[in-house]
């Protein structure tokens, strides 16, 4: 990243930034950077790098528009970039960072967009400590196929946070993002921002995916385990040091379409594997830690691993 000064009308000159996991997320927002005028190295498989080298990745939004962004598109990062975002589901981390080796970021940003709460101490073994910015991104966007995606929700936020990391590196990504189209904001507090994601996304993925009915239906037909399970999780947040509102909580389900899905519950309709660990092993490890009582959030994901079998 360049270190020329800009003057406030100026914009920041383009980036070049990775993105592990061209899916849903990931293509969406590496398709939005590109359209926004940046560089774009998309790392995927073969036939999937192949397929958006020939063909870009084609977007269909309400929000944003349909259109088509040209990408490059590699099997392994082979240069330094401004930022890599990692973007893959919990379950296939360990094999994805084998694409990006230490030695080709060069002072890259690490920026993870994933689920749970304990990725940012693996990557800061792997990786710099003062690179790794952990972020969150409010968002729903699925891969129909290989280089397309659809973006459902009427939002796109992100969060992007780091302890460590350099607050003007922070901004400049958040200012490109924001130009590219998801409302970016900087947060201070990174165990705040993972764990507001957390008190929200832990009851919707576990109870969704546990009776597999939209969130419409869960809401209503097990409105009180429901408020048992975000009532325990905001429970775990406040002991790690993160405050959260669980009636905030319940109101925000209430807002969301009926029809509204979580990602873990796609994953199981589909027969993929599910971020149960990252997700509910998690919770349940960080309540362990902290001594917080967990009943119902114990028997949830104790049903669902029975029900997963090696998923």
């Amino acid at each position: 990243m360049t270190n020329a000064p800009n003057t406030p009308d100026a914009p920041l000159p383009p980036l070049t930034v990775a993105v592990l996991g061209p899916g849903g997320v990931g293509g969406l927002l590496a398709a939005l950077l590109s359209r926004s005028g940046h560089r774009v190295i998309c790392l995927a498989a073969e036939e999937t790098a192949r397929t958006l080298r020939t063909d870009g990745i084609q977007v269909r939004s309400a929000l944003f528009g349909d259109f088509t962004a040209s990408v490059e598109a590699e099997t392994v990062l082979r240069e330094p970039v401004d930022a890599c975002l990692i973007t893959v589901k919990a379950t296939a981390l360990d094999a994805a960072l084998t694409r990006i080796p230490p030695t080709a970021l060069g002072d890259a940003l690490l920026v993870p967009f994933l689920n749970g709460v304990e990725h940012p101490a693996l990557l800061r073994a792997r990786y710099s400590p003062d690179r790794v910015a952990p972020s969150v991104i409010r968002v729903e966007s699925t891969r129909l196929a290989p280089g397309l995606i659809e973006h459902g929700s009427p939002f796109a936020e992100i969060d992007l946070t780091g302890a460590k990391v350099p607050r003007p590196r922070l901004e400049a990504l958040a200012e490109a993002l924001t130009a590219a189209g998801p409302a970016t904001r900087v947060l201070d507090d990174e165990t705040t921002a993972l764990w507001a994601k957390m008190s929200f996304l832990a009851p919707l993925a576990l109870l969704t995916t546990r009776y597999g009915l939209p969130l419409g239906e869960t809401r209503i037909r097990h409105r009180e385990e429901l408020a048992s399970l975000v009532a325990e999780t905001v429970a775990v947040s406040r002991a790690c040091g993160a405050p959260a509102d669980p009636a905030r909580t319940l109101a925000r389900y209430d807002t969301f379409p009926p029809a509204t899905r979580s990602s873990m519950q796609r994953d199981a309709e589909a027969g993929r594997p599910l971020e149960l660990d990252a997700i509910g092993g998690a919770l349940l490890r960080a309540a362990d830690r902290h001594g917080v009582p967990v009943p119902v959030t114990a028997r949830v994901v104790r049903e669902l691993r029975e029900s997963a079998g090696g998923r």
